[in-house]
């Protein structure tokens, strides 16, 4: 028989109940939870309350009875057949959790717990091909998850770890596929197929060209550059050893005009540069700057001026060139970050490479090795990093995009 009761008084019984609970005092917040259903048998959250309880205490078959009063009374919220879910998972009835999953991601769903929950069983059900799919989906819209509880956070691991254990098996099987390719066509360059296959296998992301000035359209997203674009490679690089001298007296002398490669006005938003603002473990002595020749520095510096003069360089007046040495001090990392245009191509020369400096554009990491030069699209994420005990450095130059004829060139300069 239903007792008369008060909305207050429900609401104040609930409350006692869940204080209770959290206080850990059970079996008041049981006795609590029964009182409030017997009273208000129609309030969801009561019966809700009482299933977790006895899930609690190990009463996985009265929590199904409990959680089904629950979502009965109260279909809406979908963390009442989320709840339902884990209790007939406890009594091993897991397709009647995945329909309460799938209930509880009808009513929302971009409920994580859910999501994830529900790759758990169709894996426990050997849905495979189900649960990658859901995973692909679930982890191509996260970004940040440092915030997330332990918990989930451990559950996003086992996804990534259950995706990335697909992705290595059937990167195998194309390889082998891609092998036999190669024999139909052994001079052929499948550089680009390669990619292609590991893009495919789902262990290569896709990166775009996102400039944070001017985009040059239909130019391709090429992360490194081949070398035989840039046939004056060679003679730069055999300077290397004069020109790391050059950088290393600079050191000694402890020369004032490195100064800090980031350096925003007061009042500027930082985002990924908050650490490295106006922070010497990022430092550059410019040789060029925005377009303008730093005669100081390049008195100091002859050898490398001669020879970053006789490259072709990027020339767009009052914009380009930029060149430099870049040094990065132990321990330290340059964040993800996308630069100005893709009509530019950045070149860097290795002068000092310790262990444990690597450096990615998109999709492919590589080492620097010391007097090998190498250019990419900066306009494509990329980032680096130092985790040895010593400083890295290394001479970055700005170049053209290879790719853009002389009359396409002509027409950035005009424009800028």
């Amino acid at each position: 028989m239903k007792l008369s009761v008060t909305p207050e008084e429900t609401s104040a019984l609930m409350a006692r109940a869940s204080q209770a609970r959290q206080e850990g005092r059970t079996d008041e917040a049981t006795r609590l939870a029964q009182e409030l259903v017997v009273r208000e048998p129609s309030f969801g959250p009561a019966w809700n309350l009482l299933g977790i309880l006895q899930l609690e205490g190990g009463k996985s078959s009265e929590a199904v009875q409990s959680l089904n009063c629950a979502v009965k009374v109260d279909p809406d919220p979908p963390f009442g057949w989320f709840n339902l879910a884990k209790a007939q998972r406890a009594l091993g009835d897991r397709l009647g959790e995945l329909q309460s999953l799938d209930s509880a991601l009808t009513r929302d769903p971009y409920f994580l717990p859910a999501i994830l929950a529900k790759g758990e069983v169709l894996r426990a059900l050997h849905q495979e091909s189900e649960a990658l799919e859901l995973y692909r989906l679930l982890l191509e819209g996260l970004e940040d998850t440092s915030s997330f509880p332990q918990a989930i956070q451990a559950q996003l691991v086992e996804a990534r770890d259950f995706l990335r254990r697909d992705g290595l098996e059937r990167l195998g099987l194309y390889l082998k596929e891609l092998d036999k390719v190669a024999a139909r066509y052994p001079s052929g360059d499948l550089l680009r197929a390669r990619a292609y296959v590991e893009n495919r296998a789902g262990m290569r992301r896709v990166y775009l060209q996102t400039p944070t000035a001017g985009h040059f359209p239909y130019l391709p997203a090429i992360e490194f550059f081949d070398r035989e674009l840039f046939p004056w490679f060679e003679e730069l690089e055999r300077r290397t050893d004069d020109i790391r001298q050059e950088l290393l007296s600079l050191w000694a002398e402890d020369d004032p005009n490195f100064r800090p490669y980031v350096a925003r006005e007061p009042g500027a938003p930082l985002g990924e540069w908050k650490e490295l603002n106006h922070s010497p473990r990022w430092s550059a002595y410019f040789l060029w700057e925005n377009g303008a020749r730093n005669d100081t520095n390049c008195a100091r510096c002859p050898i490398t001026t001669a020879a970053i003069e006789a490259t072709p360089l990027l020339d767009i007046p009052g914009k380009a060139p930029t060149a430099m040495f870049s040094v990065l001090k132990s321990r330290t990392r340059i964040p993800p970050h996308t630069g100005s245009t893709n009509a530019r191509t950045t070149i860097h020369l290795p002068l000092v490479v310790p262990p444990g400096c690597r450096f990615r554009v998109g999709a492919e990491t590589r080492d620097w090795r010391e007097g090998e030069c190498w250019a990419f699209d900066d306009t494509i994420e990329h980032e680096a990093w130092n985790d040895s005990d010593s400083p890295r450095a290394i001479l970055i130059i700005d170049g053209w995009n290879p790719l853009l004829s002389e009359a396409e060139r002509e027409a950035v300069r005009l424009v800028g």
